[in-house]
């Protein structure tokens, strides 16, 4: 093309996020038809078809797939050169974020963010939603604003991370457990009857690899999805569930905890976001109370 029709930027990136005429149309407010020359359009500029038939839907070509990120990030840059460049007045933002971070980093980091947002940016709402796996895939479609966790092999290469804080494991168990009344050795933490965490079912974890190499294997008895079931049931059973300390500081209140007796490594938690969002004022502020909270508790202890 001489001279490129950027407009088609904006319907190539829309187009690859849906996966359809029609529902492209209607976030564009196009008429179906409007939205078919664009793609017919799309097809002769790029040489390629882009969205094929599969059964009733389309689906993407690899040339699509391989542009869809590229697309997606120039749309965004464009938009924040035209966006007006606004100071952020905290007393006056009303804004609603999305969160996904797990049970146990609601209930002990949650509190204190919740008073924190309230103090700073009483318009300000939060949104917080579990987290079934490691798939950065809501990060990138905007249906999620930040993330906490582990990262994953399946985080995607353009999120943004940054560390908040190292964390150990340790185990906890009732106040009555044989455990809580002396020094935990490997052998009885092993003996034990055991309460796993895994949110994909699995049945055993980087503990049972560390008892492996001493010549030893705990009893499992039941598997939870997270920290909070896994204490719940320890505290009013002879179960032994081990947790991530700092991550469940508050969840363990009245339960008796030790340092585990195998070495297992420490775990990093973080907090990811898009690209889309790194420059904009009152994400980064999010962030930075994130970062206040977690530094403050982890003082604190």
């Amino acid at each position: 093309m001489a001279k490129p029709d950027l407009n088609l930027l904006v319907q190539l990136d829309v187009l690859l996020a849906e996966s359809s005429v029609a529902r492209a149309a209607e976030r564009l407010r196009l008429s179906p038809s409007a939205m078919s020359r664009a793609l017919a359009r799309l097809r002769e500029v790029t040489g390629d078809p882009l969205l094929v038939r599969a059964g009733r839907g389309l689906v993407p070509t690899p040339r699509a797939l391989e542009l869809r990120e590229r697309v997606g990030q120039l749309v965004d840059d464009a938009e924040a050169v035209l966006r007006p460049v606004e100071m952020l007045e905290l007393s006056r933002l009303v804004r609603t974020f999305t969160l996904r971070t797990s049970e146990g980093f609601v209930e002990n980091f949650g509190p204190d963010l919740l008073r924190r947002i309230s103090a700073e940016a009483p318009g300000v709402r939060l949104r917080f939603l579990p987290k079934p796996n490691k798939e950065s895939t809501a990060l990138r479609d905007g249906s999620v604003d930040l993330e906490t966790g582990v990262i994953g092999l399946s985080t995607g290469p353009e999120v943004r991370t940054q560390a908040l804080f190292r964390d150990r494991f340790v185990g906890a168990v009732s106040k009555e457990h044989p455990l809580s009344q002396g020094p935990v050795t490997t052998a009885g933490y092993a003996g034990g009857r055991h309460v796993l965490v895994s949110r994909r079912g699995l049945d055993r974890g980087p503990i049972d690899d560390a008892l492996e190499t001493l010549g030893l294997a705990r009893q499992i008895v039941t598997t939870v999805g997270g920290f909070s079931a896994a204490l719940a049931l320890a505290r009013g059973s002879d179960l032994i569930a081990s947790v991530p300390e700092r991550h469940t500081g508050n969840l363990r209140a009245g339960m008796h905890s030790f340092a585990l007796p195998v070495p297992v490594p420490e775990v990093t938690v973080s907090m990811l976001w898009h690209p889309r969002l790194d420059a904009d004022p009152a994400h980064r502020w999010l962030r930075g109370c994130v970062r206040a909270v977690c530094l403050v508790q982890l003082a604190d202890h």
